[in-house]
């Protein structure tokens, strides 16, 4: 009932965020995306959903453009779908199915469709965690073969995968040449959902992104603040870190990432106004990643993986 949804179009963004092109989509997108995680309430999120509406709506008028969820990202979607009601096609927006069983994919994709409130997506994911991390390179092009069909409809217009870790199988995936945008874990932290990299699995993240920037795939970095641990998290994180140094571990973070020219857009989950202007802030503001950034990111992290909350990772 959504054939022939997909829609051409030019998406138009405002001069306050710097601009990549997404790989092989050919998509020019203000190159910080909405973390759609950063509107749970039970993952963080302080606001009502009336607000949760409100901040989205805000983030656009700002200048984000590319707007990241999943099928289980609890209201999450609700909240996009509400918020981006009028302005659905001067946006990018993903969704991820966690399926393992092919027959289930098309009846995910729908449920998205319904909960976002539009009947096209600019890209759907095979969801990293779950999903990918509890199949084989196999299994996964199999839930592939099942997204090609939605693509053929033009319900969806890209297909792509995200990886919090597994990068063994990130990489067989990206080596298939099927998909035209990965969303890696890349930050400062070489951390997963739930899991610390080894140093074999820093290494296959990165061929990871040399291997996708060869084939002219989007690059989109998640866990660039740490999933928290670099930002609204931090103050827990490491109790006494001198406090205007932790209102700058965000900025750093997002200068690290950035100094890879090959990553296109980073999604960040923000959970208040404040948080977005500051990313903006950033954004808009000299990109060069200093000594000092170096600095204060080391002092920082060397105390944080003393902590119990990163201690209680586990080594991938």
């Amino acid at each position: 009932m959504f054939a022939g949804s997909v829609k051409e179009k030019k998406i138009d963004a405002v001069d306050a965020i710097p601009i990549r092109v997404l790989g092989n989509t050919k998509k020019k997108l203000p190159i910080l995306g909405y973390g759609g995680a950063g509107l749970v309430k039970i993952w963080g999120s302080p606001l009502s959903p009336e607000d949760r509406v409100k901040l989205v709506r805000y983030a656009y008028d700002r200048g984000v453009r590319y707007f990241d969820t999943a099928g289980n990202y609890m209201e999450s979607q609700a909240i996009l779908g509400e918020a981006l009601k009028g302005i659905r096609d001067n946006v990018y927006l993903v969704s991820k199915v966690e399926t393992t069983v092919p027959s289930s994919v098309r009846k995910a994709v729908e449920k998205s469709l319904k909960e976002l409130q539009t009947d096209y997506l600019d890209a759907i994911l095979i969801h990293g965690t779950p999903g990918l991390e509890q199949m084989s390179v196999e299994q996964a092009m199999k839930i592939h073969g099942e997204l090609l069909k939605l693509r053929n409809e033009r319900i969806v217009r890209f297909i792509g995968f995200s990886a919090h870790s597994y990068f063994d199988k990130a990489l067989g995936l990206i080596s298939s040449g099927g998909f035209d945008q990965c969303m890696l874990s890349y930050g400062y932290i070489p951390r997963g959902y739930n899991q610390i990299w080894s140093a074999r699995m820093v290494e296959l993240r990165n061929a990871c992104v040399a291997k996708a920037h060869e084939l002219g795939m989007g690059i989109v970095a998640m866990k660039v603040v740490g999933g928290g641990v670099l930002g609204a998290l931090s103050g827990y994180i490491v109790p006494g870190f001198d406090k205007k140094r932790i209102e700058q571990l965000p900025a750093a973070a997002i200068r690290y990432a950035l100094q890879d020219k090959r990553i296109h857009l980073l999604t960040i989950g923000m959970r208040l106004k404040e948080e977005v202007d500051a990313n903006i802030k950033t954004l808009s503001g000299d990109l060069t990643y200093t000594l000092d950034d170096r600095a204060l990111l080391a002092q920082f992290c060397a105390k944080a993986y003393d902590s119990d909350a990163i201690k209680a990772m586990r080594i991938d």
